[in-house]
């Protein structure tokens, strides 16, 4: 039978100083408890070049630029399956670097590597020194992230993405995309399989998963269109 109103105002102290300790020792041993796991996580990933690492920073960038492209197809695009698509994308990503960026910051490591792109799995080897007459440095430092990151848009590809309207930006909006996911679902594969944290293997399966169905829509959108998918960068 519950205590009524007046039962509990008459609760000696004792019982609640019981309570109170209770209550602060159950606190202590979560705090332990996530003490122990933040650390179980720190230790899992003490190099600075480990997959766990490599993956959270570079696929932050690859996915920042998958949410600025489709922020503008949710402002340019009228086809609804389209602006469904973009939508998809920017919540969905920016949710996930928000989680990868939270990682980071729990690991003691800086958001982007301060090295080269792609350092934490096999590819081809890429000169990262893209730089033109007459380009600036942050020119420069977009079109090495493109051409070490694989799918990455070039910002001349960029630039004329905001130039266009009507069905040209939609198509190109849709190649450009399909491209980033076709070079991004290598990146998070690897990490599903080589990853040290479990978090970031599920993580990883989720994007790998998550961008296979979203390339199969894209392809089907460029089918309506007539259009063909642009080449791998």
């Amino acid at each position: 039978m519950a205590a009524s109103p007046a039962d509990r105002r008459h609760t000696p102290p004792a019982v609640l100083v019981v309570g109170i300790v209770i209550a602060l020792l159950l606190g202590i041993v979560i705090g332990l408890w996530v003490q122990g796991k933040i650390a179980d996580t720190s230790s899992g990933t003490s190099s600075a070049e480990s997959v766990d690492i490599g993956f959270a920073q570079d696929m932050s960038v690859h996915h920042g630029q998958a949410v600025e492209m489709s922020s503008l197809a949710l402002v340019n695009a009228t086809d609804p399956a389209i602006r469904t698509l973009a939508f998809d994308v920017v919540t969905t990503q920016q949710s996930q670097i928000g989680m990868m960026q939270g990682w980071l910051t729990l690991w003691d490591r800086p958001a982007r590597s301060s090295g080269g792109y792609m350092e934490w799995m096999p590819m081809p080897s890429v000169s990262m020194d893209h730089s033109m007459p007459g380009m600036s440095t942050a020119q420069s430092d977009a079109e090495a992230t493109a051409v070490s990151m694989p799918g990455m848009a070039t910002s001349a590809e960029l630039a004329e993405l905001r130039a266009l309207t009507g069905p040209a930006f939609e198509i190109r909006y849709l190649q450009l995309l399909l491209r980033h996911h076709q070079g991004g679902i290598p990146m998070a594969q690897y990490a599903a399989d080589n990853a040290a944290l479990p978090a970031v293997t599920n993580l990883a399966r989720q994007i790998a998963v998550t961008q296979q169905a979203e390339s199969t829509a894209l392809q089907n959108l460029l089918a309506d269109r007539d259009a063909q998918p642009i080449p791998m960068n």
